[in-house]
């Protein structure tokens, strides 16, 4: 399908979109939708994390479906109204489903989903809208986590390992709360730095790559030689932090040992703990596309594989001890022998 770049007329709408063409209103099912509607989080596309793993969700599903889709960036700064007005734009043009990526979307999907009953919205990270027409789709990022911790717990030399979060917020509290349990599961002693970037999304904790190499490079100082991060955009300065020192970065949302933008640095990503964003925008936009709407929570967990942890990277592959105990891991939960802290 071509691709044009469209450009907003409206001010507080987004930087960018990209619009996709070629594909009719209606496609052999019935559908009558414009297509697949795609808001972004902070940090936007591009980020090799959370924002592209939703992109990669929309992709697969106006291939698939053939159905076409448009999806918008944030301002730096924005309010509420903005988001709002993101929305909105979608909604008139007639796309369905349309998906806000990431909680900050909560407020701005729930007034908007009430304008247009006939639309399905999703949110993606927040379970607070519960609408008729809304399907929160979250995660239990937790117990991806336990994974790294024990990934880092197994493989740290110095029994000293860290994990840094974008925001100081209830939701990257689960992902520290999951590793720091995964490591102790291996270690009950072993040292862990924690540090959170920001302590609002607005102060950049999600999106300055810059923050995310200086805490990671204070974390690598003080001994730790294995690290974790929970914070999107900025997690790309973790990464190439542990590259310069020659330690272990621990990636997440997407396998971001296979992200392009990260190739130089990927000989030190041992993993990353999943979270199927892209799985669940796709399974919404099927689920619209059939006549049949996702709505309420939509949970993905270990089980359903809604998140797990990437093992890409051969070197991981070769550290037979270190495989057999994240696979073991993954079972335990699947089994509910363990079940992992949230905070």
């Amino acid at each position: 399908m071509a691709v044009a770049v469209v450009a907003l007329a409206a001010a507080g709408c987004g930087k960018s979109s990209t619009d996709s063409t070629g594909s009719s209103d209606k496609n052999s099912s019935g559908y009558t939708g414009k297509g697949i509607g795609l808001a972004y989080d902070i940090g936007g596309k591009g980020d090799q994390s959370f924002n592209d793993a939703a992109f990669a969700g929309f992709q697969k599903a106006e291939k698939d479906f053939k159905i076409s889709g448009r999806d918008i960036e944030p301002q730096d700064g924005e309010s509420s109204a903005d988001k709002v007005q993101r929305l909105e734009q979608l909604a008139k043009a007639g796309y369905n489903p349309i998906v806000g990526v990431g909680f900050v979307y909560a407020p701005a999907v729930k007034e908007v989903a009430a304008k247009y009953p006939k639309v399905t919205f999703g949110i993606i990270d927040d379970n607070t809208v519960q609408t008729s027409n809304v399907a929160d789709l979250v995660f239990h990022e937790e117990q991806s986590s336990y994974l790294a911790g024990v990934a880092a717990a197994k493989t740290t030399k110095k029994n000293h390992i860290g994990f840094i979060g974008g925001v100081d917020i209830p939701l990257i509290h689960k992902f520290e709360a999951g590793f720091d349990q995964g490591a102790r599961s291996v270690n009950p002693k072993i040292k862990i730095e924690s540090q959170y970037l920001t302590q609002t999304a607005q102060e950049g904790g999600f999106s300055s790559p810059d923050k995310g190499k200086e805490a990671a490079s204070g974390q690598i100082a003080a001994g730790a030689d294995v690290i974790y991060h929970a914070a999107g955009l900025s997690g790309q300065g973790v990464i190439q932090s542990a590259a310069e020192h020659k330690v272990w970065a621990i990636g997440v949302d997407s396998d971001q040992y296979q992200q392009s933008a990260l190739a130089k640095y990927k000989d030190y990503i041992l993993g990353s703990a999943l979270k199927n964003v892209g799985g669940a925008v796709y399974d919404l936009a099927k689920s619209v596309v059939e006549g049949k709407p996702l709505t309420g929570e939509q949970r993905g967990d270990l089980k359903s594989g809604g998140v797990g942890f990437a093992d890409s990277n051969p070197k991981y592959q070769a550290m037979k001890d270190v495989v057999a105990a994240v696979d073991k891991a993954k079972q335990d939960i699947i089994d509910g022998k363990i079940t992992v802290n949230t905070k």
